[in-house]
């Protein structure tokens, strides 16, 4: 389906917590500006458990509009309320998303045959692609490479986010990976070994700061220039390792304010780094910033 960055947007909010549309422009351009083909709203990355059903509605008919074919729009519409997930798929797909991110269901932790139920359910209720979010550290739930061969059977469902962390997990999905099913990284610091392996590109959080340099690694890998994706994966490793030294996406929009493309406050249950936190994202960023 696609080959690449794809950045897990920042949902930009005010001081009185009401999404800036005017952040939101800003940040969407800055990601198209620097070569990004494809665009997550409604991710971890955005918040996306903490919006109301009008305020993703509204964000998806906002993303449609202003992205206007520029790239691709990939919505978050995952759940676990199998019903209530088929209905917002459905909804985003009619207000013109070209594809969607599902994860798997949370808290329930179903069965592997709840997920192929549960993920059949909805691709067989919709017209767009369906990307698979396996994500366990949140959900509890893991999709297991057996249950992924059957799900990519699917002719909806066209690929996978990997952010398990289990390379052995993930290196036994990309042996089945074929021109109709790919596997992406969930983790912005398995990127080069992700696509060393035949993936086809990562699901970012880094390329909210640095798209450029999160497509440079991608398209040396795609070019074969692994030995220079190498070079560039562990120049971004400290920053990326500083990314996640809290709750994603706690770090993000913190650097992203100290860099001066400030995204906003952050809604509770998240609060801000701590000034350690800060101080890491800052030294780290500066040394990005210095060596390009």
């Amino acid at each position: 389906m696609y080959k690449g960055v794809m950045t897990a947007l920042i949902t930009p909010f005010k001081k009185d917590g009401t999404v800036d549309y005017a952040r939101f422009k800003k940040q969407i351009d800055y990601q198209i500006e620097n070569g990004i083909g494809a665009l997550v709203f409604l991710g971890t990355t955005g918040e996306s458990a903490t919006l109301s059903h009008s305020e993703k509605i509204k964000i998806i008919r906002f993303a449609v509009r202003y992205v206007a074919k520029r790239a691709m729009v990939i919505v978050g519409t995952g759940g676990n309320n199998t019903q209530v997930v088929r209905d917002f798929s459905r909804e985003a797909e009619r207000l013109g998303a070209d594809a969607l991110l599902v994860v798997t269901p949370y808290y329930n932790k179903c069965t592997q045959g709840g997920l192929i139920a549960h993920y059949t359910y909805i691709a067989d209720s919709v017209h767009i692609p369906i990307i698979l979010y396996n994500v366990p550290g949140r959900t509890g739930v893991n999709i297991l490479p057996e249950t992924a061969k059957k799900l990519a059977q699917n002719p909806n469902i066209v690929g996978i986010k990997e952010a398990s962390g289990n390379m052995g997990q993930i290196l036994e999905m990309l042996s089945f990976t074929t021109v109709d099913f790919a596997v992406y990284s969930g983790d912005d610091v398995l990127t080069l070994p992700v696509l060393s392996a035949g993936g086809s590109g990562v699901v970012s959080v880094a390329s909210n700061i640095v798209p450029k340099e999160m497509k440079d690694i991608c398209d040396k890998c795609f070019d074969g220039d692994i030995e220079g994706a190498r070079y560039k994966q562990n120049r971004l490793r400290p920053l990326i390792k500083s990314l996640f030294a809290e709750v994603n996406p706690i770090p993000i929009k913190c650097i992203m304010k100290i860099a001066q493309m400030d995204s906003g406050v952050l809604r509770l249950p998240l609060t801000d780094a701590s000034s350690d936190t800060e101080k890491m994202l800052v030294a780290n960023y500066n040394d990005v910033i210095n060596q390009a």
